[in-house]
């Protein structure tokens, strides 16, 4: 867990996980319901632990379209091997609150029946490494707790995501807290680091795209071999933003995560239909819109984007899945930018396919 060091602690897992078991940050997050697109909604993640009575400093504040309550919003990557973070690191606490907390858990550990051995030592060279300079290559060590620059910096720890299913990733950050002087870049080698680009990624993860109703001619029932035109106007049909900060003492970043629509796929919900066009798949119009709404006299026409039921659903309907694929960008704080994968997001709507009855004389 610990890089670039020649000491009982590189090997003693059990000890170290000990501490950092108090230590990372865990709070569930809180929210509030959004508004709608943009319209100010806004949740809280906070670090800490009430059986610990440990709390983060940091705190990322959401807001714009997220989801209700503080978790994962509604949007799938298109791309299966992307994942938000599982885990980062961030501002906790100043030196003299850190020493009080840090001081208090390692002496518990070192006073705990059978604490001794490899797990003993490595929980003693962590006393060591705050109290009396004791460090190593990209690691230096401390003078009681650095509390001779309270106030000018924090000591940064691991944070979970709580939205993470997998416990081993959600705990994999696990670098001992290391201070940050207000205003400097985390050190190189905590990759981790909560960063503008994180924060897009956490966004993200918590953005709430509206549903996605198509409008369809003829509506909700329609006719064997009878082709049913499908669009969506601008006016329902728009980008959506959410945000993520982090604002401490001496440290202020935040990320702004855009999603714009480009395309919709159409599932018929039966093999026994044709779409238009073909692959289902119907791109954004010159004025944003998708498709085309259908209008008087085009009943023989053949719809841009749309579909043609070849069979009657009987006494049930088809469900026709309606899915968005959404263009994923960012900006952040000092400039920084760029893409994430594309998310989609999909809905179903029941039709009602009658045979034509026809009557013979």
């Amino acid at each position: 867990m610990i890089k670039a060091r020649r000491n009982p602690l590189r090997t003693s897992t059990v000890a170290l996980s000990l501490i950092l078991g108090a230590l990372i940050l865990t709070e569930p997050a809180h929210g509030v319901e959004p508004t709608g697109n943009n319209q100010g909604a806004s949740t809280e993640q906070v670090g800490g632990g009430d059986k610990s009575g440990i709390f983060a400093a940091a705190r990322i504040q959401y807001s714009g379209s997220v989801a209700k309550g503080g978790g994962a919003g509604n949007v799938t990557s298109a791309d299966v091997n992307w994942t938000p973070p599982p885990c980062w690191y961030a501002p906790y606490l100043g030196a003299k609150d850190f020493k009080k907390e840090m001081s208090k858990h390692i002496d518990s550990q070192l006073k705990a029946p059978g604490m001794g051995g490899t797990a003993g030592a490595a929980i003693g060279e962590t006393k060591r490494h705050y109290e009396d300079g004791y460090g190593w290559s990209g690691s230096p060590g401390y003078k009681d707790y650095n509390v001779e620059s309270d106030g000018k910096g924090m000591f940064w720890a691991g944070v979970e995501n709580p939205d993470e299913p997998d416990y081993l990733k959600r705990s994999s950050c696990t670098d001992l807290p290391f201070w940050v002087e207000n205003g400097d870049a985390p050190p190189p080698q905590h990759e981790e680091a909560i960063s503008p680009e994180i924060l897009a990624a956490l966004a993200y993860q918590h953005m709430e795209l509206p549903d996605t109703k198509v409008t369809l001619a003829p509506e909700a029932t329609t006719k064997v071999n009878l082709p049913t035109w499908a669009w969506l106007d601008k006016a329902v049909f728009d980008e959506v933003q959410a945000t993520a900060a982090l604002n401490v003492p001496g440290f202020n970043i935040q990320a702004t995560t855009t999603a714009r629509p480009v395309s919709l796929k159409l599932e018929p919900g039966t093999k026994d239909a044709v779409t238009y066009p073909a692959s289902g798949e119907c791109v954004m119009n010159a004025d944003d819109s998708i498709g085309e709404p259908y209008a008087k006299g085009k009943a023989d026409e053949t719809p841009p984007c749309g579909i043609r039921y070849l069979r009657s659903s009987g006494d049930g309907t088809y469900k026709l899945r309606a899915t968005i694929t959404w263009d994923i960008n960012w900006v952040g704080t000092g400039g920084a930018g760029g893409d994430l994968p594309n998310g989609t997001f999909g809905n179903e709507q029941a039709v009602t396919v009658q045979e034509i009855q026809a009557v013979n004389r």
